[in-house]
């Protein structure tokens, strides 16, 4: 099954437009400067089509978002304030950190679409699977006469040139 090729214009637009209406009403100016720090890095991976590294803070941005978001979330909701703004803010900003984890997912591929790779190390040896460099035993190269330019063949010892 392949994976649908979702247009980071369109993620970028959604999530614009869930931000700006989940900041109406009710969550602090640290939720507006996180978030739209996050969608200018994302227009930055949208400018530059060909770049892995804005892609890479692209999806790292949205990552961290994730749990700032369920951070703002939790700590200025208040249920005290019955207001249909209220709701509607809430429900955007829930709806946005709901769309966050797919959207990680869309930015991920198009990550690896760029030429990234998954390759980091924190020190402890593994073990590939690849197996390029890896000699055959079965076969056995001839023996390389090019390191020894003085023998002329396999029974004759050291032998002289003539210029």
């Amino acid at each position: 099954m392949e994976i649908p090729a979702i247009n980071l214009k369109a993620i970028l637009v959604v999530h614009w437009f869930l931000t700006v209406c989940g900041c109406i009403g009710w969550l602090p100016p640290t939720y507006i400067a996180t978030n739209f720090s996050v969608l200018g890095v994302g227009v930055w991976a949208m400018a530059q089509r060909d770049s892995v590294d804005a892609v890479l803070m692209f999806l790292i941005g949205l990552l961290l978002t994730i749990i700032i978001d369920i951070l703002h979330i939790a700590i200025f909701y208040s249920a005290n304030q019955p207001t249909d703004l209220f709701r509607f803010s809430v429900g955007m900003a829930i709806l946005s950190l709901l769309l966050k984890p797919l959207s990680s997912f869309f930015v991920y591929q198009m990550y690896r679409e760029r030429g990234g790779e998954y390759n980091i190390s924190f020190g402890f040896p593994t073990v590939t699977q690849n197996r390029d460099t890896y000699q055959s035993i079965d076969q056995q190269d001839p023996p390389d006469n090019s390191a020894k330019p003085f023998i002329q063949g396999e029974d004759q010892k050291h032998a002289t040139r003539s210029y």
